[in-house]
């Protein structure tokens, strides 16, 4: 594995988080900014974030999302507006637009020395109808996911997944 590629191969869901340990609001913007440095169909930007750091909200959503337990000290929520967005092929294109931004937390949380787990969202519901209510997000705004973050109580091997058997040159 190439060396300069290590935050891409050490980027790993962490699950155990050190819960006294705060996030830094600087390292939260170090991340929002990386999240809209991602790549946008035809530039559209549709994105938006909600960061949550208050103890009794991060509480809340651990206790409602059935997949959301974890005792990071912060969270962000990816979501889609629609309305701000600069052009129309956002229409079509939010979820990758907001899955590139998301890609880029979790790539920026590693290289911060922080841990991330992405919650998915969108298309489920359930899940969305909570972050809507406990987030306060207006009905018009889309939620693709939420991801928590926070100092990892927990190491996990860098690794890729690369399977050659799933690579084709030239043609399938």
């Amino acid at each position: 594995m190439d060396d300069r590629l290590d935050f891409i191969y050490k980027r790993r869901s962490i699950r155990i988080f050190e819960h006294q340990k705060e996030v830094e609001k600087e390292k939260l913007q170090e991340l929002l900014k990386a999240a809209m440095a991602a790549p946008s169909a035809s530039n559209g930007q549709p994105w938006e974030f909600v960061v949550v750091t208050d103890p009794d909200k991060l509480a809340e959503l651990r206790r409602r999302l059935n997949y959301g337990n974890y005792n990071a000290t912060a969270a962000i929520a990816v979501l889609a507006n629609l309305g701000i967005a600069k052009k129309e092929s956002s229409f079509r294109f939010w979820i990758q637009d907001c899955s590139a931004a998301t890609e880029n937390i979790l790539l920026a949380a590693t290289a911060l020395g922080l841990g991330s787990v992405w919650i998915g969202g969108y298309p489920k519901d359930d899940v969305t109808g909570v972050l809507h209510e406990i987030l306060e997000i207006p009905a018009d705004i889309h939620i693709l996911n939420l991801i928590y973050i926070g100092y990892p109580a927990e190491e996990k091997p860098a690794h890729t997944k690369y399977e050659e058997s799933r690579v084709h040159w030239q043609k399938y």
